[in-house]
């Protein structure tokens, strides 16, 4: 009998950058890519499946993050992915038994379950586990 693997990243939840000219750097991605940049900061792209117009629920975020945020800390990498995942808890206690370094601190709120792991190089990468739809 075959045992059942715990699903680990499903998607991208996010891309976010730092930037040393944040504002500049939004209008840029606005101006030249078309990415529609909103007030606070980043944009949503909605998934939809292939030769269809309405979203199936998903979401990827793009972010530009001012360059002395914190958010990203302690990686020095002006970057930081976000995945998304199936069972951030599960998923936590694994990474953990595997010897990842993984932060004490898991937030949940009404946009979902999130935690952070350092890879081996010192980057940080956010986990989200949506909320329910």
């Amino acid at each position: 009998m075959s045992e059942k693997v715990m699903a680990r990243v499903t998607g991208i939840g996010g891309i976010f950058i730092k930037g040393r000219d944040a504002p500049a750097l939004r209008a840029w991605y606005r101006t030249h890519l078309g990415i529609a940049i909103a007030d606070w900061g980043g944009a949503v792209f909605q998934w939809k499946n292939e030769g269809r117009t309405e979203p199936d629920g998903g979401m990827t975020l793009f972010t530009v993050f001012d360059g002395d945020t914190k958010y990203f800390d302690p990686s020095p990498a002006p970057y930081m992915i976000n995945f998304r995942v199936a069972d951030l808890h599960g998923l936590v206690a694994a990474l953990r038994a595997e010897g990842c370094q993984v932060d004490d601190k898991v937030d949940e709120s009404e946009y979902g379950k999130f935690a952070w792991v350092m890879d081996p190089e010192g980057n940080r990468i956010e986990l989200w586990e949506p909320p329910p739809a």
